[in-house]
């Protein structure tokens, strides 16, 4: 499987100057390469490898185009068609999608490569913190070796990125052969399955009634709000200007980054923690647009939650299974009975077995039968799913989710 190493970079002055010429100069092939499919017949638009081929006329009337990488421009191209795939799954899916936008100057900011022979890596700097890097036209410059920074034939691609803020990034993209097989379904224990429901309150509530609190990100937002308006203040397109939309983008990227770090601990501890994992396959987007907790439940970020449990599952052998959500909540967990409950009734009370418990935990007990019905664990649907889980646990361990951001992360 994929595996994706990110790196801060520091490119010398000339270097960062001939690295954003270039990215600029892809963008305009970007845009052209756009307006060429657009422009095209209907029944006749042409692939990524007939743009590819067009290459060379294209540089012959406009001379800049030859600048960069022929590669890295052929990179851009492919990454055009693939956003048209996506675009096309979307719609195919019954959402409404347009066509591919015109790029600004300043929106496109980033070439990639993926042939070896397009760069170099050089561990012997004499500096453990550092390892040099070269890309085709671009040049040399430094990345910061946080972690084993793989050698030149270890990866499979390489993308040079500047952020909103200013500062670079490379993304080095290798292969993981010896990712650990996931367990035989007939050795797995009760105890070593959990079912997680999502959630405002707390972030997620497991079936074992362990419960991690959401994130307080109000320092974080007041600050950016704080940094907006003096933005507004400032004469557009000025030098001023332009450093003070660079401390806005500083601070929407300190609430990203907890946001990430957040997600990839408790991604990571529930991977290694467990064997299989059951989670909500939630579809955020209506739920963005109709409810009046919109705002919370774009800071969770649950999209983005469940594809990394996903990716982790597979790098650390983990069965990770997400299930259908509704009625998760109204389902009573011993007697499968349903019951209606509004959102601020916090006790699941069922009035056919009289079972009660927290309304969070018997939703994710419900989670986890279903997920492990879905491996083949559990009994049919006509019959009450009963797990090795107790029916109720008295005893509820909440977890602050200060504590998860600052414990130090455990790997990815």
């Amino acid at each position: 499987m994929k595996h994706t190493l990110r790196f801060r970079a520091y490119l010398p002055d000339d270097v960062e100057s001939e690295a954003w010429h270039h990215i600029d100069i892809l963008r305009q092939i970007r845009n052209h390469a756009v307006r060429d499919y657009y422009n095209s017949d209907y029944n006749d638009r042409p692939s990524d490898y007939d743009q590819h081929n067009k290459l060379t006329a294209w540089a012959d009337r406009w001379p800049t185009f030859a600048e960069p990488s022929r590669h890295a421009a052929q990179q851009a191209i492919t990454q055009i068609h693939s956003d048209l795939e996506t675009l096309q799954e979307r719609r195919e899916n019954g959402y409404n999608v347009g066509r591919l936008q015109w790029q600004g100057k300043g929106e496109f900011r980033s070439v990639s490569y993926n042939q070896p022979r397009r760069w170099n890596v050089d561990h012997n700097t004499g500096d453990d913190r550092f390892v040099r890097l070269r890309l085709e036209k671009i040049g040399w410059f430094n990345i910061r070796a946080d972690r084993n920074v793989p050698s030149k034939d270890e990866i499979d691609e390489v993308i040079l990125k500047k952020e909103s803020t200013g500062e670079w990034y490379v993304s080095l993209v290798t292969t993981v052969e010896d990712t650990p097989e996931k367990p035989s379904l007939s050795e797995i224990k009760p105890e070593d399955c959990v079912g997680a429901d999502l959630g405002i309150t707390n972030y997620i509530h497991t079936s074992e009634n362990l419960s991690v609190d959401t994130l307080d990100l109000s320092d974080e937002y007041d600050r950016y709000a704080r940094e907006q308006r003096k933005l507004a203040r400032k004469e557009h397109g000025s030098n001023n200007w332009e450093n003070q939309r660079q401390q806005v983008a500083r601070a929407k990227r300190k609430i990203k980054r907890k946001v990430e770090d957040f997600q990839h601990k408790l991604t990571t501890w529930l991977v290694k923690k467990y064997d299989v994992v059951a989670v909500e396959d939630l579809d955020v987007k209506p739920m963005l647009e109709t409810s009046q907790n919109a705002k919370s439940k774009q800071d969770a970020a649950w999209s983005r939650f469940i594809e990394l449990l996903e990716y982790k599952g597979e790098l650390h052998g983990t069965h990770v299974e997400t299930v259908e959500p509704r009625g998760t909540t109204k389902e009573c967990s011993v007697c499968g009975v349903e019951t209606a409950k509004p959102i601020w009734v916090r006790e699941h009370s069922c009035p056919a077995c009289g079972h009660k418990e927290d309304r969070d935990l018997n939703a994710a007990k419900n989670i986890l039968t279903r997920g492990l019905r879905q491996l083949g664990l559990g009994q049919s649907e006509s019959t009450p799913v009963q797990t090795a889980l107790p029916t109720f646990t008295p005893h509820r361990e909440a977890v602050d989710a200060k504590r998860v951001v600052e414990a130090g992360s455990p790997g990815a």
